[in-house]
């Protein structure tokens, strides 16, 4: 049974207050966070440390009544501490299999690129099918099923960044960034207070997956999918750009319109839902060319190539 549109925007305001409470003064990329959920995506959240990168994907999991697993990446981690491992039972003289910690409803993968690559290449089959495979045998994922993975910036030491396969598979990657004056004031005060850790469940796992299912249901017009698509087109073919984005990542954008169109009370989208996604479905898609990428740290660049692109392509009336 479907949530009633009140019931849902109930739900959601509770979800968001929860979240806000966790991270003080930052209510877009809480926003943002909520929609990737409701997406059936997987979120990246990039910054230096200390500004609340783990509160934030703590507070997100445990905001949802099921299951929540965390893994603290570290370079000597293997793909097996990561789905799990078959051994011998001498009781009942047969092979079992012992699962990791992916077989969870929200995955917390904390400093993932201080994880060989070896080892975040485990997550791949799990964030894109939705199943582990090991040894010949496929085990399905318990949905709803999230990946929300933290990183450092790659020019601090001692760091893997994470192959492009491995992003196109995360729907957004946010950064926190530092808090104003008021909200910093805020947490100093306030250092034993509310933590990713103590929020409360205020929606449940079956009202995840109603919502999810409410979300492929927002309208979405054909003059939308085609700006849409005209932006993915120009990402492919701007001289700044060695990479422009895939096909995945132009389904990534349209359900993400569709869920913070659901989030905002619509069962619509419109030209802004897009303008204000572009940014973190995009930007750890696309390469910066290497001569571009020598005037300008190449995150920062790319977000302004893609800044650019939006205001060259007609927004449809």
């Amino acid at each position: 049974m479907m949530l009633a549109a009140p019931v849902a925007l109930s739900r959601l305001n509770q979800l968001e207050v929860a979240l806000n409470s966790a991270i003080r003064g930052k209510p877009e990329v809480v926003r943002l966070s909520m929609v990737c959920m409701l997406a059936h995506g997987h979120l990246l959240i990039e910054d230096v440390p200390g500004v609340g990168k783990t509160t934030l994907a703590q507070a997100m999991a445990r905001s949802v009544h099921c299951r929540f697993h965390r893994l603290q990446c570290t370079s000597d981690m293997l793909p097996s501490d990561v789905l799990g491992v078959t051994i011998y039972n001498a009781h009942t003289q047969e092979f079992e299999f012992k699962q990791g910690p992916i077989f969870t409803n929200f995955l917390l993968a904390d400093e993932i690129n201080r994880a060989t690559p070896k080892t975040q290449s485990a997550l791949l089959e799990a964030m894109n099918e939705m199943q582990v495979t090991i040894e010949s045998h496929s085990y399905a994922l318990e949905q709803p099923f999230m990946v929300m993975a933290t990183q450092n910036p790659v020019e601090h030491h001692g760091t893997y960044p994470l192959p492009e396969s491995q992003l196109d598979r995360f729907l957004m990657r946010l950064r926190i960034g530092y808090p104003d004056r008021e909200a910093e004031r805020e947490i100093v005060r306030n250092a034993d207070g509310i933590h990713g850790e103590n929020i409360r469940a205020v929606i449940s796992a079956e009202e995840v997956l109603q919502l999810q299912e409410q979300v492929s249901r927002v309208s979405v017009d054909d003059a939308l999918v085609n700006y849409m698509l005209t932006i993915v087109e120009k990402t492919r073919t701007h001289e700044s750009l060695a990479l422009g984005v895939s096909p995945r990542a132009a389904q990534a954008l349209f359900r993400a319109t569709q869920a913070l169109a659901l989030v905002e009370g619509r069962d619509y989208v419109i030209p802004d839902d897009v303008k204000r996604l572009v940014i973190p479905v995009f930007a750890h898609r696309v390469a910066v060319s290497a001569r571009a990428s020598l005037a300008q740290r190449s995150t920062e660049l790319s977000e302004r190539i893609l800044q650019e692109i939006l205001t060259l392509v007609e927004v449809p009336l």
